[in-house]
């Protein structure tokens, strides 16, 4: 993604933005718990964009019932989402952040095999908005 096209703001302006839940999943790395977003079982049509900064994320086309209690998608729209090693927790996975605004959305796992791409982006729902196509 283009950096012109970057967001950078303050800790306080996130703060205003964001319900607070929202900030301490997307500005503090934190998780939402399983099976509460309102997104887990969402829609199959529209767009899937970061709820902080509206950048679109993935196409409801690549949703998919993973089980986890996350909402689960097999590939972001390209550029929208970069990812980064994570070894916090004594894990090593990917971090998936908003390319636009650098906000935590989940991790990345290659362990969807029934899955076009074999991944499985497990997203916290907080961290999206669910948009139809008109």
């Amino acid at each position: 993604m283009d950096n012109n096209n970057k967001i950078s703001r303050t800790e306080e302006e996130w703060k205003n933005i964001l319900t607070p839940e929202q900030y301490r999943v997307m500005r503090e790395k934190g998780t939402e718990r399983p099976f509460t977003s309102e997104l887990l079982k969402g829609e199959k049509s529209g767009n899937y964009y970061c709820a902080a900064c509206d950048n679109l994320l993935f196409p409801a086309e690549t949703k998919f019932e993973s089980g986890t209690g996350w909402p689960s998608f097999n590939q972001a729209v390209s550029g929208s989402v970069e990812l980064r090693e994570d070894k916090s927790g004594g894990m090593a996975r990917m971090e998936a952040v908003c390319a636009k605004c650098g906000a935590h959305l989940g991790h990345v796992f290659n362990d969807a095999p029934d899955q076009p791409t074999g991944q499985r982006y497990c997203i916290n729902g907080v961290c999206l908005k669910h948009r139809s196509k008109e």
